[in-house]
């Protein structure tokens, strides 16, 4: 117990330090008569063409306004480094400073095969330690449904990552086979490096889309077409503009009209991760609860033993295992060690009567001229939704193929 606390006091010292010293550049970058970024006000919202009409006012004014740009600026900013809110925003004496995210690097050997054993299963194992303050209590802690950290829920709100609206639903899903992902694995966007977010800024605002706004059908047409026409110097035709409707569909689960930006990045960040890394380097990102999930999967389907399942399962898994879940009850019996969930459509989950869309049996024929598959190319034609799969909203952020 004494140790507890001594590493409690330390932590608490930490962060007044921490706070003393963030005070401090306040102070240094109050002296100059800069224009700061809290003046910009709040999140922008709305539609893209309201915006786009917003920015358009804002640019007939003139270059000599000292507050254009400002708060468009800050969200370009917000996006190049993958955060969500600005630490300026937040009540220094009530929250602890936001973590800067730092973007990954691609290494040498991440395109080289990667050898993912079907028959070994991997001991999954949560931290015993918040992921925030770094000091275990008697107090419950929310795991990642993907990765192996854990947090409480008091360190959440102070970071801002737990707001009044979702603090329900996360207490509720957490210990659940639903499961609830973390700030980390939560945004797809953090996968990507400094190279490929520069590439995704630079398609952005070719085809003038502004971060933080909401896309309605008509938008998310228009950038598609644009998209296309850049990559391939061609327009889309129709079958290709229904897949890109089925997309936004997906996106927009509640038919509200539109899509929140968050998701419209998400579904960008893995459609860039498909169009620019190999399979192999895909790979490397899943975690280990995440193969443990496919793993489970694919021997529930290979009821011979045999290694190979067949090519209609293989396509069905992307339209049902790896989709969004529904809430379930809570469990009473959750252990810190929890592996985290299983896809409530598959065969191996207990809830796979509850899926949220039914795919019927392929016919023995059927499966005769699609083949059969072994488990490495299970895991590579899955791996893209697999890692879609992460966000805890309900969209769905990458559309299987009809």
């Amino acid at each position: 117990m004494g140790v507890l606390m001594s590493r409690r006091q330390t932590v608490e010292k930490v962060q007044k330090v921490s706070l003393a010293v963030s005070a401090f550049k306040d102070g240094l970058r109050e002296q100059p008569p800069t224009r700061r970024r809290a003046e910009a006000g709040g999140t922008r919202r709305g539609t893209l063409e309201q915006t786009v009409q917003e920015g358009e006012e804002e640019a007939s004014a003139g270059p000599s306004q000292p507050e254009q740009s400002s708060a468009g600026k800050a969200a370009w900013e917000r996006l190049r480094d993958g955060r969500g809110v600005e630490p300026e925003e937040f009540d220094r004496a009530n929250r602890f400073t936001p973590p800067a995210f730092i973007r990954p690097k691609r290494e040498l050997h991440d395109d080289e095969p990667l050898d993912i054993s079907l028959e070994q299963q991997e001991q999954v194992v949560n931290d015993e330690m918040c992921e925030i303050c770094e000091v275990w209590t008697a107090e419950s802690l929310f795991p990642c449904r993907i990765c192996s950290r854990v947090y409480h829920d008091g360190c959440l709100r102070r970071m801002g990552y737990l707001q009044s609206d979702s603090a329900v639903e996360v207490t509720e899903t957490a210990h659940t086979k639903t499961g609830w992902s973390c700030y980390y694995c939560d945004n797809l966007n953090l996968l990507l490096t400094e190279e490929e977010m520069y590439s995704l800024m630079e398609t952005l605002r070719h085809c003038k889309i502004i971060p933080e706004t909401c896309l309605t059908l008509d938008d998310f047409l228009h950038y598609k077409h644009l998209v296309h026409k850049q990559q391939f110097e061609r327009p889309m035709d129709e079958a290709q503009e229904e897949q890109a409707a089925l997309q936004f569909s997906a996106l927009d689960p509640d038919k509200k009209g539109h899509i929140e930006w968050h998701d419209f990045l998400s579904h960008e960040s893995i459609q860039l991760l498909q169009k620019l890394r190999p399979q192999n380097a895909l790979l490397r990102l899943l975690t280990a609860k995440e193969r443990e999930r496919a793993r489970a999967a694919f021997l529930s389907l290979d009821q011979d033993s045999d290694g190979f399942i067949g090519e209609g399962e293989c396509r069905r898994a992307r339209h049902a295992w790896f989709r969004k879940q529904q809430k379930e009850t809570p469990s009473c019996n959750v252990s810190i060690s929890h592996v985290g969930p299983m896809s409530e459509s598959s065969p191996a989950s207990s809830g796979s009567g509850k899926s949220q869309e039914k795919t019927p049996p392929a016919t023995a024929q059927e499966e005769m001229e699609a083949g059969t598959i072994d488990w490495p190319g299970f895991l590579g034609e899955n791996v893209a939704y697999i890692l879609a799969a992460r966000p805890n909203s309900a969209g769905l952020h990458l559309q299987p193929p009809a």
